[in-house]
């Protein structure tokens, strides 16, 4: 694929530790807890399939986050202030946080604090040092299992899950330069197994190339619906990392309207004068 040659080319990756709390992650996850919302409005149980766990959650003054220390620019600008548009989001970093902000909510957090008692959370971790830390955090959790193997196979060998509803959440590093040949190919056995699930792809932005290519893949996996959203605090170069983006297949009912509530309250607290975000229907097949 002409992307992953250049991506390659740019150098584009994205390692949670050093990242953690930056403005792609507050979008990122605040517009995950609007899904786990859409999700906890009916009483049957639901699963979530988490294909790239990391750790769960992040400590904020480790290394790796101080090297890059760009949590300034992202949840620090959050924390202790109102979040009309996700509250959900906002509850998580209080509960883990008592005073000061010092640990992140990954995705398996996040939506772990959202489970009810026969909601379950698979995620999946190939790294051996993170898998095994994600096990440590979650082991007395019966709800949690953590499977230390390939997210993207796991989405052809455990769907569909017994609760017949819920979400695929597929949050790679884009560090693989194949990473979006590996997402179009998960993309059509997630739909040919689980045609009805919510399938949601984040995707880091510098130029439009990526996104442009994930929304393509995503339509061409033959889902019946297929939203994009983006946000982006910082002007788009090709060099920088100016902002991140969400791909919904299956979009919940009026998503999009929340969607937009919740960029246009970022974009109060993170925007810059060159911020820009978007909300909007793919087009289909």
């Amino acid at each position: 694929m002409a992307y992953a040659r250049e991506r390659h080319r740019k150098g584009m990756n994205y390692r949670h530790a050093f990242h953690a709390g930056n403005h792609t992650e507050v979008f990122k996850h605040a517009a995950l807890t609007l899904i786990l919302e859409h999700l906890l409005q009916k009483p049957a149980p639901f699963a979530v399939l988490d294909t790239h766990g990391g750790i769960g959650v992040y400590d904020l003054c480790s290394d790796e986050a101080m090297r890059t220390n760009e949590r300034d620019a992202g949840v620090n600008r959050i924390f202790g202030r109102p979040l009309l548009s996700a509250p959900r989001y906002l509850k998580t970093l209080e509960s883990l946080n008592a005073q000061s902000l010092r640990l992140y909510p990954g995705s398996p957090e996040l939506v772990r604090q959202s489970l009810r008692e026969k909601d379950r959370l698979n995620v999946c971790e190939l790294h051996p040092e993170d898998g095994w830390l994600l096990k440590e955090r979650y082991r007395k959790d019966r709800r949690v299992s953590v499977h230390q193997r390939d997210g993207y196979e796991a989405i052809g060998a455990m769907l569909p899950p017994p609760e017949r509803r819920g979400l695929v959440f597929i949050d790679p590093p884009f560090e693989r330069k194949d990473e979006p040949d590996q997402i179009a190919a998960a993309l059509q056995a997630g739909n040919r197994r689980w045609a009805t699930g919510i399938y949601a792809i984040w995707y880091p932005i510098k130029d439009a190339v990526l996104g442009d290519c994930i929304a393509a893949a995503a339509t061409a996996a033959g889902f019946n619906s297929v939203l994009r959203t983006e946000f982006c605090p910082y002007r788009r170069d090709g060099v920088t990392l100016a902002g991140s983006g969400l791909i919904i297949c299956n979009p919940p009912w009026r998503i999009d309207d929340r969607l937009r509530g919740l960029c246009e309250e970022l974009a109060a607290l993170l925007g810059g004068k060159h911020s820009s975000w978007s909300v909007e229907l793919a087009p289909g097949r």
